[in-house]
Parts: structure tokens; sequence; C-alpha cells
């Protein structure tokens, strides 16, 4: 599968009958990984717990400025000393000065916020619901990463129920926005298997972007699963509707019976074992907001 699109690739009609062979590479399982670690030497599932001491003995100054994502601890402590913090209204310029948690801090007067930004990974078994809490007292994703950081995450985007596969969190809510805007084209490759074969006649006129529910589908590509029965599909959107993929293939008469996330936003699912999850890398996060 070509996944080299350009920016209006949403708009072009996906590659119906070639073999997903990059899709199949992609999709390597994982589930003899030990627990603890990736091949990369990641740390997945559970991250040890960290002692919150703020509240007892604040922050240095330097460092709440550093994890505001302003500059380095070392620059701010020249910024501190030529005046440019303050906090709650006062210019601070001593070296070591602690933050409480109800202090308003700003930088060049404007307001910062200290805490870390985190992204965290996870591949997403089966029956979970993508919510923060549910009042019927069904599973949510969020027990599954409720040891991941002390920062309040959010999954971005949504896996139904019986949906698996990967889901991003994130405490940057701009990074997050930005991620879920089908203007930005972000990649989301599913493997779907249905309950029958899919026609070749019905895979071009997927590829073909159908209208669902009275709205276009944008379908950037679409192929069988190599080396699979041909009830086995690959497909790439960036539409970010509910159920959309259940509902493409609902609309020719398939009922899908497996469908897993594979790929979002050029992330992958190697060496990350279902119900596990990952920290991004640096890199990564630095791939994802260069690609907005």
């Amino acid at each position: 599968m070509n996944t080299n699109k350009n920016s209006s690739r949403g708009r072009q009609k996906g590659k119906s009958g070639q073999s997903f062979s990059k899709f199949k590479a992609s999709q390597k399982k994982s589930s003899q990984k030990p627990a603890g670690a990736s091949k990369s030497g990641e740390t997945t599932k559970k991250a040890p717990q960290k002692t919150n001491t703020t509240a007892t003995s604040g922050i240095r100054l330097n460092k709440y400025i550093a994890n505001a994502g302003i500059c380095s601890r070392r620059d701010a402590d020249l910024y501190i000393e030529t005046g440019s913090a303050t906090v709650n209204g006062k210019v601070v310029t001593e070296m070591g000065y602690k933050v409480q948690p109800n202090d308003e801090v700003r930088f060049d007067n404007v307001l910062i916020n200290p805490e870390t930004k985190r992204y965290v990974l996870l591949n997403k078994p089966k029956n979970y619901i993508t919510t923060m809490d549910d009042e019927r007292g069904r599973k949510t994703v969020m027990d599954l990463v409720a040891s991941a950081c002390k920062e309040r995450i959010y999954p971005v985007g949504r896996l139904d129920r019986d949906t698996t596969g990967l889901l991003l969190f994130t405490n940057d809510g701009e990074l997050a926005k930005q991620l879920t805007h089908p203007k930005h084209n972000k990649r989301k490759l599913y493997h779907a298997t249905l309950d029958h074969k899919v026609s070749l006649k019905h895979l071009q006129e997927i590829a073909a972007s159908p209208e669902i529910e009275g709205k276009k589908v944008w379908v950037d590509d679409v192929a069988y699963v190599q080396g699979q029965s041909k009830n086995e599909v690959g497909i790439e959107i960036h539409s970010g509707r509910n159920r959309i993929v259940r509902k493409i293939f609902a609309h020719f008469g398939y009922k899908v019976v497996k469908l897993d996330r594979v790929v979002f936003a050029d992330l992958t699912k190697k060496d990350l074992p279902r119900g596990h999850y990952r920290y991004l890398t640096a890199q990564e996060v630095i791939n994802l907001k260069n690609g907005l």
C-alpha cells in the first residue's frame, strides 16, 4: 500500500484490490513480549508512582518556568535574575524561590502553566469504552492508563467498545485538537474482518469514497490484507465520524466481526502488546507536531 500521500490525499480514490503488504508489516504480533518493556527498552504497562511534594515544599521557580516549556532551567535563572518573572504580581529575582500550588506565575506578563506535557499510547483491548468515566460502571480506557502519570490525561478521539488498537492520551490540548481535526489528514489505518468475503466490485466502490448517511466519506486507501482470506480488508481513512468504518461496510451488506486500528498519525503497534501502553519518545512528539 502506498502511504506517501500529499496534502490532498483525502480526496483521492483508494487503490482497491492491491495487497495490503505494508499494513501487514505494521501489524506484527507481540503477544509474547514481556509486559515490562518493548524492544526499544521503553517501559510499557505500569509506570512507577511519583510522590508529589509540591503541596508541601513547592517547586523551584526556574523548574516551574522550564516545565511550562518557556526555556531550560539554566536560561530561566537568567530571566529570573533580570526580572522577567512575577509571582502573585510581584517581581521575583531570588534564585531558588519556590512556587506554591495556588501562586499565580507570569513570565513577561503572560500567565504560565507548569504542568509537564504527557503523551501515552495504548493498545486498547476489546470491551473498554472510550470515556473518562461511566455512570453504568462499565470498564473504561482510563482504567488502563491510571498508573501512567500523575497528570490528568485524556484520550485523543475515540474507539468504540468493540474496536481494538491504538489510542493516544495526552494533556496537550492544542495537539489533541489538531490531531482530531480532519483538515490535518492524520492517518487512521484499520484491519477489518468481515462476516463474509468482500467482492472486488464493492472494494472498488469503497475506494471511490461512498456517500454514507447523506455525507461523502473520503477513503484514502483500501485493499485485501495480503496472505489472508478476502474477508480481511485494510482501510485507511482520516474521517472522525462515529463508527464510520463499520458503517461503510454495513452500507455494502457486510458486518464487521473484528476491527483493529493498527496505525494512528503514523504511530504503530510495534512492540506494544494488547492492553499495554508506552510513552511516546521525544522524537515521536516532534514528528506529530511537525506534521500538523
